[in-house]
């Protein structure tokens, strides 16, 4: 059994969402980003179980409009998307909630950059490169995180799919994923855009939790 968080992001429909909470994934992310396919357009949330953290997801948002969805949904954690600096990223973790730090990851990335952010945020998410900020449904080379020279935990996330399964479980037995906390799963567990597929899902627990076809 690998000892690593699950977390399910771009929920938008109640019926789906009470599906999958079934499977008691550690994370539900809900967008906020209003160019997304998947943003979260209802006023309130069904009733998640409390073992299941919700997080936000913004992309380069202002800290007033962060505060009031945080309030209104009673969110837990935020994820930033966007260019967001350090010093909003501690006023955010500030309101009492945790806060994730995305960073976009291809060949070129600095991660010396992340520094920065160390006494700002709980964790990182490592996403792909793309022409949007998440979802693209792609992954990035993971040996490029052998330049990671933190300890702070953070997301796998980027394409995730069934078929990453045999190399998700050989990157966390090597060094490189010492600080891997969590994978992040999106856009290749849909049946349609921000609904999820119930039956893929169940599998990915099985196959990345108990070792089952």
């Amino acid at each position: 059994m690998l000892d690593v968080k699950l977390k399910i992001c771009g929920m938008k429909y109640p019926e789906n969402i009470e599906d999958i909470c079934t499977l008691n994934p550690d994370y539900l992310g809900f967008i906020f980003w209003e160019k997304s396919l998947r943003k979260f357009t209802d006023e309130e949330i069904i009733d998640i179980p409390k073992n299941i953290k919700k997080i936000a997801v913004f992309v380069n948002e202002e800290l007033g409009s962060i505060k009031s969805i945080i309030k209104q949904f009673g969110f837990d954690a935020v994820q930033l998307h966007g260019s967001e600096s350090p010093e909003l990223c501690k006023e955010i973790k500030n309101l009492g909630v945790e806060v994730v730090k995305s960073f976009s990851i291809d060949e070129t990335f600095d991660f010396n950059l992340l520094s920065d952010y160390d006494d700002s945020v709980d964790l990182f998410l490592f996403d792909t490169k793309g022409k949007l900020p998440g979802g693209n449904g792609i992954s990035f080379d993971w040996n490029l995180l052998l330049n990671y020279n933190l300890t702070k935990p953070f997301f796998l996330s980027g394409g995730i799919g069934l078929t990453s399964v045999d190399a998700i479980k050989s990157f966390l037995n090597t060094s490189t994923a010492k600080y891997c906390y969590g994978i992040d799963v999106n856009s290749r567990f849909e049946k349609k855009v921000g609904f999820k597929n119930y039956s893929k899902l169940r599998r990915l627990k099985r196959l990345l939790y108990e070792d089952k076809i």
